[in-house]
């Protein structure tokens, strides 16, 4: 059960946990994760097999704000379907959109010194800019600056080109501006001040899969490659960042894995876990499918370092 402690620079409530990547980067850069849940029961099993048994199997709108532990900070990549672009059916009062309001409510009540919190970009351009507009003033009248960017992960060293936006929340009695820095980029196409990190360099060094190897989750599904000028089924450069790894395939919950670059098969569960950055001794529960859902569902763990970094400094300067 779980190998990663972390530090107790600050204490993290975490809000549909998932497989646990975001919570990772966040240990690995020396805070604690006291408290996560989701309501998927093979993520949960995947956090505690390798982060810790402090993940509860639960609605958040089953959950009882008042008896949840006090933290430093909340986080949480609320459900994002509903916000998509791959969604063309989307709508502003669409139920799983409202999900956000049960992070919300955690962080009015619990008053916590900061929150994070991830989606898809889509979430820009719905109603005209207006939900993320609304957002960032219920925020606001909760007691907190808040800011939000929009981060090509590839930029930070990621290899996959996965956008989304990044919201931030400190509260207003912290200090009179929103101290928190987002990652600095350290990545481009161009090579300055570094290239990007391609597909292959993140996944060549392992083993075909169909011969015989003992790496965990490395087998793939066996829907055929066929090239199309669609989401997921795009022909995979090697001397690129992977394409978005994705949670759903389609918008009836089908789940799609991006084709190889040899153009013979779909990445492993263990070459798309490599490309969201998850250590690979981190092992995934569940069908195929699941498991690639939870990775395609995940925050990279590399990127959510460099946000807990950036939480450890914030305290280190006694803010």
């Amino acid at each position: 059960m779980g190998t990663y402690l972390g530090g107790y620079e600050l204490t993290i409530l975490s809000l549909f946990s998932g497989a646990g990547g975001l919570d990772l980067g966040l240990i690995k850069a020396g805070n604690s994760v006291i408290w996560a849940n989701d309501i998927d029961g093979n993520a949960v099993e995947t956090y505690i097999k390798n982060i810790g048994n402090h993940i509860s199997r639960t609605d958040i709108k089953d959950v009882c704000i008042a008896h949840l532990p006090t933290a430093d900070v909340v986080v949480g990549g609320f459900p994002c379907q509903g916000f998509s672009l791959a969604n063309l059916q989307r709508q502003v009062d669409d139920e799983r959109n409202k999900l956000y309001k049960y992070f919300y409510n955690v962080i009015k009540k619990k008053q916590p010194k900061y929150f994070i919190a991830e989606n898809v970009r889509g979430i820009l351009s719905i109603n005209n800019g207006n939900v993320i507009k609304s957002i960032i003033k219920e925020f606001s009248e909760a007691g907190y600056y808040t800011s939000y960017q929009l981060c090509n992960m590839a930029d930070y060293g990621v290899p996959q080109t996965r956008q989304r936006v990044i919201i931030i929340g400190q509260r207003k009695n912290l200090g009179s501006l929103i101290i928190f820095q987002f990652p600095r980029i350290t990545h481009n196409a161009l090579g300055v001040p570094k290239k990007w990190i391609s597909i292959r360099e993140a996944i060549d060094h392992f083993p075909d899969p169909d011969c015989a190897n003992d790496i965990p989750n490395h087998i793939y599904s066996s829907y055929k490659v066929e090239y199309r000028n669609f989401t997921g089924h795009r022909q995979t450069n090697p001397d690129k960042p992977s394409p978005t790894i994705l949670a759903r395939g389609n918008g009836k919950g089908g789940v799609c894995a991006i084709p190889h670059y040899n153009g013979k098969r779909r990445l492993t569960i263990r070459e798309s876990a490599s490309v969201q950055t998850f250590p690979e001794n981190f092992v995934f529960a569940g069908t195929m499918n699941s498991c690639y859902r939870q990775i395609g569902n995940a925050v990279p763990v590399k990127f959510a370092c460099l946000l807990g970094k950036e939480l450890v400094r914030l305290e280190k300067k006694g803010i």
